[in-house]
């Protein structure tokens, strides 16, 4: 199983959020370069990125930093990146300059024949990132609430051919007190789909729980800069190595 540490972009710094919450933002370094560096110097071998000013705009904002990542990283990291990612040429910018995978999230639950043009067009390039509040997908930068089941929608998706999943239980998020464990063996049962954890992961007995279920991917992010596990610690435990 992937161990995917995370950055998540405000104002060009790398930032956590709480449940989702832009007004619980805590800063950790205004040097996103250095914090990928430090991730690929701790053995990462991939690194999820994730604009959110992007996700609340509509459209990539801090796409130079990024794309700088990506060409100096690129070929040492799978790197997926999303936020803001609404039009195809979003998409192939990122896929163009490297990127495993272009996240797209907001498009997905909107407009479901953009998603599987994008999916014809750069199959499995496209991931979907499904952010959900109480199993209902959230949108723009997870400010915008739907009536659409997050479950149901990763089943959709992937009776249509999307594979790749990552799926955020936004109420842990940040919290770090664990992740929705039953969700994701839930979610594992789906036939085809390749799903990465998100949302409150922060304990070697998680993800051992995780990996055990066959899901190929999880995420972490305050959990590592809060030092409340060591990305050693992960990826000993996920056979990340």
């Amino acid at each position: 199983m992937r161990v995917i540490p995370a950055i998540d972009i405000i104002d060009g710094k790398a930032v956590r959020l709480t449940k989702g919450d832009f007004g619980a933002k805590k800063v950790y370094s205004d040097d996103i370069y250095g914090v990928a560096k430090g991730f690929l110097d701790q053995g990462a071998r991939a690194l999820h990125i994730v604009d959110l000013d992007g996700a609340k705009l509509g459209r990539p904002v801090n796409s130079g930093i990024i794309s700088s990542i990506i060409d100096s990283f690129g070929g040492s990291l799978e790197i997926e990146v999303g936020g803001g990612l609404r039009r195809e040429s979003d998409a192939a910018f990122y896929l163009d300059a490297g990127a495993k995978h272009a996240i797209i999230g907001t498009a997905a639950v909107e407009d479901n024949d953009f998603l599987i043009r994008l999916a014809a067009a750069f199959g499995d390039g496209i991931a979907v990132g499904i952010d959900a509040k109480n199993d209902f997908a959230a949108t723009r930068g997870w400010l915008g609430e739907t009536g659409v089941s997050g479950f149901e929608m990763a089943e959709k998706l992937v009776s249509e051919g999307i594979r790749h999943i990552i799926y955020t239980d936004i109420s842990r998020d940040g919290t770090l007190g664990g992740g929705n464990i039953p969700l994701y063996k839930k979610l594992a049962a789906i036939s085809g789909i390749v799903l990465t954890a998100s949302g409150g992961i922060s304990g070697v007995d998680e993800i051992i729980k995780l990996k055990e279920m066959g899901i190929c991917g999880v995420i972490l992010g305050k959990a590592l800069y809060e030092g409340k596990i060591t990305l050693k610690e992960a990826l000993s435990a996920a056979d990340d190595c």
